[in-house]
This record gives C-alpha cells, structure tokens and sequence, in this order.
C-alpha cells in the first residue's frame, strides 16, 4: 500500500511512540486487543518490559519506569481506554518496529530530517502523505448504544415534526455568540458548536513553533477536520483571531499574530473552504486571559460569524 504517514522523530523511542500514535490516528476504533496483535511483543524481546502495551497506568509507574506514562504520551483506544507504550527499544528492536510499521503504510524518516519542523509535542510529529485524510475517531457512545436508542430517537424526531406541524411557536435552539458591541445569532446545531471548539482546543495544543507562523503538521492535521466542518455545515463563517503572550516586542507580537491568524485562513483556503466564508484578525498581545500567564494567553480563537435566517 503506498505510504499515508510519515512519523519524525530524534531519538528511536520516542519515534516508536510515534509509529504507535500513528497507528491510532489511522485505526482510531482499534482496541487494546487490536493494538497487541498489529504490534506483538515479539517485536521487542531485550526491552527488559514483557509487554509493549499497558492499561495498567498506576502499577506501571509504581514499579520500574519501562513505559511512556505522561498524559500526552498515553493512547486512547476505540473503547476510550488509556494505554501506555513500552519505552525501552534497543537498535535491533526499533528496527524491526520500523521494518513491520511498513505494512499499515506508516513509514519514519531518518533522524536528520527530523532536525527542520520538529515539534514538542511527545517529541515527534506525523506527516499524512499522498493526500491521505484520516478516518474520524469512533466514540465509546456510538459503538456501545443499543439499537432501540435509534427507535426512540426516531420516534422522538416524528414527535417534533409533528409538533412543528402545528405550528409549535418555540423558538429553535440557537447559539449567541458576543462580539464588541454586536450580537450575532448564529443558528448552527449545539452538536457542531461542540465540534468547533473542540478543534480550536486541538489547534491550540498543537502549537506554533516560538516566534513563527508556520503551520506545523499537527496544526494542518486539525486544520483538515475544520475544513471537512465547514463543507458540512455551509452556512458557517468564521473568524480566526491570533492572541500571542506579553513576552517579547508589541509590535513584533502584533504582526505575529495577523500571520498566525492569517496561516490558517490560507490552508483552510486551500483545503476547498470558500474564502468568502472567512477572515482573519491579529490581537497581539492586547487581550490576555490571565496576565503572567504566557501558555494560556498564547492561544488562537475561532469565533463564529454566520448570519441569522
């Protein structure tokens, strides 16, 4: 198959990690079941750990520390369940991770390439190659719900319509967004609302690199669901607003800002999204959420501008 990720990384172990992150973006409904069997232990025999996957958080970090344990570096199974990857990979074992990685079509790149557009985050970063968009995550809800859940809520959208019919004066459910001195109705479904902050929270936690506007793949990875988001739902514009820290020159902050800000509106642009139904704006460092607090203040908001009908 050809190759659809591509995992950067500047040390084996932690590009390891990667191969297994990548392996979840891809089959984001695998369980740990799954995930020992695409992975078998045999894969790695002189780690000095028996097992390459754990749930077992607690007791792993009780005992000796053979496993990736911070919060960003556990993975979330299908089921919702958090699991920790082994963290010891000798030379023979990280190669052979690499060589069987082949197959579900992740490749890694050698560590010298991984020096240009490296990020922090679990330190490696995925790369989707020839065009590849991954699948969206199953919930735990969505797989557990029994199937008369699906007659209720059937029977309870006949029961609406039928109150709709009668000329039901309610008015829909709607969600205000406050800008200034102006308030904008946005009728847009409660469901999508959720889903636009929840990839504005993943674009924040993706990063910009210090002191650049250049996209990092993550933020791309996002940026993908946010334009696939906007085919569905398009009646929504959108404003994209860059906050930066008070650290630094205020001219500097501002202007990094605009082309934060600006830098997303573009992919998404080039992701199909209508650029009619975008804009983009630069606060520096003008407006703080917390003043000292230079993560939480460093940050990019997604403000929703859809006309009222």
């Amino acid at each position: 198959m050809p190759n659809k990720v591509r995992v950067y990384g500047k040390a084996q172990n932690r590009t390891a990690l990667g191969i297994m992150h990548a392996y979840m973006v891809m089959y984001p409904h695998a369980t740990l079941e799954d995930l020992k069997k695409a992975f078998p232990d045999s894969l790695n025999p002189d780690s000095g750990v028996k097992v390459n996957f754990t749930d077992q958080i607690k007791n792993a970090s009780d005992e000796w520390k053979g496993f990736f344990l911070e919060p960003e570096e556990l993975l979330t199974m299908g089921d919702g369940k958090k699991v920790a990857v082994v963290s010891m990979w000798t030379k023979p074992s990280f190669e052979r991770l690499v060589d069987w990685a082949k197959q579900y079509g992740i490749e890694v790149a050698k560590f010298e390439k991984a020096e240009k557009g490296f990020g922090k985050k679990g330190g490696y970063e995925l790369e989707y190659l020839n065009g590849y968009v991954p699948p969206v995550p199953v919930t735990e809800e969505k797989k557990k719900t029994p199937w008369w859940w699906f007659l209720i809520a059937a029977l309870g959208l006949l029961l609406l319509l039928l109150l709709l019919l009668k000329g039901c004066n309610k008015d829909p459910k709607v969600v205000t967004v406050v800008q200034k001195d102006t308030v904008t109705v946005v009728k847009v479904d409660t469901v999508y609302m959720q889903a636009f902050e929840e990839i504005e929270k993943n674009f924040n936690a993706a990063e910009f690199k210090v002191g650049s506007a250049e996209l990092s793949e993550s933020a791309k990875f996002v940026l993908h669901d946010l334009a696939k988001l906007m085919e569905k739902h398009p009646e929504v514009k959108l404003k994209i607003v860059g906050h930066t820290s008070e650290e630094g020159d205020k001219d500097f902050n501002q202007k990094l800002s605009e082309q934060r800000a600006k830098a997303a509106v573009d992919f998404l642009i080039s992701q199909g999204v209508d650029a009619a139904k975008l804009d983009s704006e630069g606060k520096g460092s003008s407006e703080p959420l917390e003043p000292g607090n230079h993560e939480k203040n460093r940050r990019t908001e997604f403000i929703v501008l859809t006309d009222s009908k």
